[in-house]
């Protein structure tokens, strides 16, 4: 039983911020990054400012293991400091009770590419017309649509998702993209996490946003198998992980695929995204583009056929954005 646990946080300029995010989810538990919020229009509460600092925060447990990672994060944050602007480290103790509030205080709504906006449990705002609100409590789990992984990857989902679409959420995290995938149209999701906190914490958002009956959540991993449905094939995978999961997926997650189908791939620094697309195209993938934002990418990769070749064009359904929207679940 934890009795306590130790916050650690570092002001950082915001093209740092992901650098800093990135370390504290190696070693610590969980990642909250707290943005400044400008006004908005009544009823909103308010909106994220991305010019100004942000505060990344992570948690370590009160125990005998505490000073190993602490060192570890202290030290990196200095390197960091080094290149960009972060302050050092900042340390204070937190309750087991303070801690399950302490990251949600700057936690607002965003919107994320077009139509799609993220609201926190326990916050409110008005309701916008043509707008999918997908309302989220990331706990422990990663995924909250700030890092620009999450970003683009419901970015991507909003440009290549189809209305009835089956979708793999690989490596689901708090289900934020599952659930983004139903509101513009999948028919089923199906996502999966090795860990079961995000498990846990997945399945709880999906019960939130009332999407049940469309998401199945559960622990797994890609090369365990995970089982398709009626013997079909996902129409689209999203995998919003490392670079190193990301390559040992790559098979299983070919196998997992239609052909003709794609798959949005993220969780990859920039240094990175080479290995990556190599793997994939060497793995029955094609590489259709790649996208960044400050160090990380996103890629969208097609599956082709078994022999190679790609399938007709005429196969594909109608695009989201020349459909209806899907009724509510």
């Amino acid at each position: 039983m934890v009795e306590g646990w130790l916050e650690l946080s570092a002001v950082a300029e915001p093209e740092a911020a992901d650098a800093v995010a990135e370390v504290f989810g190696r070693w610590g538990r969980g990642v909250a990054i707290e943005q400044p919020v400008r006004d908005a229009p009544a009823g909103d509460g308010g909106w994220v400012d991305p010019s100004r600092d942000v505060v990344v925060k992570t948690y370590l447990p009160l125990d005998a293991g505490v000073d190993k990672p602490r060192r570890l994060l202290e030290e990196a944050v200095w390197h960091l400091g080094r290149l960009r602007h972060v302050e050092p480290l900042q340390a204070r103790t937190l309750a087991e009770e303070d801690w399950a509030h302490a990251w949600k205080r700057f936690f607002w709504p965003h919107r994320v590419g077009r139509r799609l906006v993220v609201l926190p449990s326990w916050r409110r705002r008005a309701r916008v017309p043509d707008d999918l609100v997908i309302r989220i409590d990331p706990g422990m789990a990663f995924g909250t649509g700030l890092h620009p992984t999450t970003r683009m990857c419901m970015v991507l989902l909003e440009e290549h998702i189809r209305v009835g679409d089956r979708v793999l959420d690989f490596g689901c995290g708090s289900a934020i993209l599952s659930i983004a995938a139903v509101r513009l149209g999948a028919a089923s999701v199906k996502a999966v996490d090795v860990d079961t906190v995000a498990v846990r914490v997945a399945t709880e958002n999906v019960r939130r946003n009332r999407v049940a009956r469309r998401v199945t959540v559960c622990q797994g991993t890609v090369d365990a198998g995970i089982a398709v449905t009626s013997g079909r094939a996902f129409d689209l995978a999203s995998a919003n992980i490392s670079a190193l999961v990301l390559k040992n997926a790559a098979t299983g997650l070919a196998a997992l695929v239609r052909p003709g189908g794609v798959a949005l791939l993220s969780g990859v620094l920039d240094v990175g995204a080479a290995d990556v697309r190599a793997v994939y195209e060497a793995s029955g993938w094609q590489h259709v583009e790649t996208r960044a934002e400050a160090e990380w990418i996103a890629m969208v990769v097609k599956r082709t056929d078994p022999g190679g070749r790609q399938p007709s064009a005429a196969t594909s359904r109608s695009s989201v954005a020349e459909s209806r929207s899907a009724p509510p679940d």
